[in-house]
């Protein structure tokens, strides 16, 4: 057996949602389906532009987002989560409740 197939699924699913920004992105595009770069941008103020070209980018490439752009001028470019991306709904949506408690039950 090769390390990725011994590796504890929580592992693996926090390997690729891990970072400050990228449940928040799913979760973005849960609730909007499909957004442009600065629409994201608009939506997770506090995160830079350059902090959400990487994680969107790591999305990418985990399989969880697609990117796609239209060839125009100027650029046009849209992301959407992917069928792997929408299966964390309840995974995410699990983190909001969570976020909502007071930490006191």
């Amino acid at each position: 057996m090769t390390r990725q197939t011994k590796r504890c699924p929580i592992e693996k699913t926090l390997k690729q949602i891990s970072g400050k920004w990228k449940s928040v992105i799913i979760y973005m595009l849960l609730k909007h389906q499909t957004c442009r770069f600065n629409e994201l941008q608009k939506l997770i103020p506090d995160c830079s532009r350059r902090m959400l070209a990487l994680q969107l980018k790591e999305l990418e490439h985990d399989g969880l987002i697609v990117k796609k752009v239209y060839p125009v001028v100027p650029p046009k470019t849209e992301y959407s989560l992917t069928v792997r991306g929408k299966n964390l709904k309840p995974v995410v949506e699990g983190l909001q409740q969570w976020g909502k408690t007071d930490g006191d039950q």
